[in-house]
């Protein structure tokens, strides 16, 4: 069946514009980090990114290693994009981020140009694309000189195989020295992917203030915690949850009973507010304007279609946030 995307897809949508550049990202993102890989269903994952765009989600964020196996997500995204994105293109944002492990030997992780360039093309490669929008380092790179790993980034977005730069987990300090170089270069930082979510607000303790000092963007991935803030845990840890899973990114032991008493807290203000533990999580996150994009994740068109609800009720009372931050620091 042909796809014809939605006519109401920018009617509700919020766009945020990312830091002081011209570009405007939803305000909220689909990742493609879990269930998008060579593992799992095709047709789902097509459900849920055709539903998402649907719903005014352009930007779709990927990365070289997502799968499993590694590379599996963009050649799954490039099939939805042969096959039904691709008069869309130009409505799209697609971003890709290198930094982990993808090939044995010295070259295949971290930030080295040669590595960085060689993951580019072959991502370029596995979505059939001549570009993608944004191109991040994933994650800084302690032995290579940082002036290397940015003039990889400034080479990449000269060379157009990449529209931005942007850079993932790195600390206050790796942001500032990283602006400054590529602001040397002539190439602006755009955008920084951190983790970032009520169970972990490392950014605010000075990330943050770089990013606003230096009009760079902020797209906050993991932001319902890998799930734990949604009602999945509210009753402990299901069998068929992410955390029941010993080789998942989270943990059993991080459901702490401190954890569990949090997030039934929180729950009860995310009701009295009329939505949803993970609704309320993600409003929350989006507050204030700080954060131009909150990066979820999905395993059903269900679970995108309540996500974007939360952008019905984005303000809290001062009364509300009080409560937060008593729960949250308790």
């Amino acid at each position: 069946m042909v796809y014809t995307a939605s006519e109401d897809r920018y009617k509700s949508m919020k766009y945020n514009r990312v830091g002081r550049s011209g570009l405007k990202l939803p305000a909220i993102s689909l990742g493609l980090w879990h269930n998008f890989g060579g593992v799992d269903k095709f047709e789902n994952g097509r459900e849920m990114i055709l539903r998402a765009f649907d719903l005014g989600i352009t930007h779709f964020d990927l990365a070289n290693n997502y799968g499993p196996p590694p590379g599996s997500a963009e050649e799954m995204f490039g099939q939805v994009l042969r096959k039904d994105l691709s008069p869309y293109r130009d409505e799209l944002v697609i971003s890709s981020k290198a930094g982990y492990y993808m090939w044995p030997g010295p070259y295949g992780e971290w930030g080295s140009r040669k590595y960085l360039v060689a993951s580019i093309d072959q991502s370029l490669k596995r979505m059939g694309l001549d570009y993608v929008d944004i191109f991040y380092s994933h994650r800084f790179d302690p032995d290579t000189p940082l002036e290397e790993t940015m003039m990889a980034l400034d080479h990449i977005v000269r060379s157009g195989k990449a529209l931005y730069a942007g850079i993932s987990s790195y600390s206050a300090e790796q942001t500032a020295e990283a602006v400054a170089i590529l602001r040397q270069l002539g190439t602006p930082l755009l955008i920084h992917q951190p983790n970032y979510s009520m169970l972990d607000r490392w950014i605010e303790n000075g990330l943050q203030d770089v990013l606003e000092e230096n009009g760079v963007g902020s797209i906050a991935f993991c932001p319902l915690a890998q799930g734990l803030l949604t009602s999945k845990y509210l009753n402990g840890v299901p069998d068929s949850s992410r955390a029941a899973s010993p080789t998942g990114s989270l943990q059993k032991d991080q459901i702490t009973p401190e954890v569990l008493r949090k997030i039934r807290a929180l729950n009860q203000i995310a009701a009295a507010r009329g939505q949803s533990l993970a609704q309320f999580a993600l409003a929350w996150v989006l507050r204030g304007g700080k954060i131009t994009s909150a990066l979820i994740g999905a395993s059903r068109v269900s679970q995108i279609e309540e996500n974007v609800e939360a952008l019905n009720q984005l303000d809290f009372s001062d009364e509300e946030l009080s409560r937060i931050e008593t729960i949250l620091k308790a």
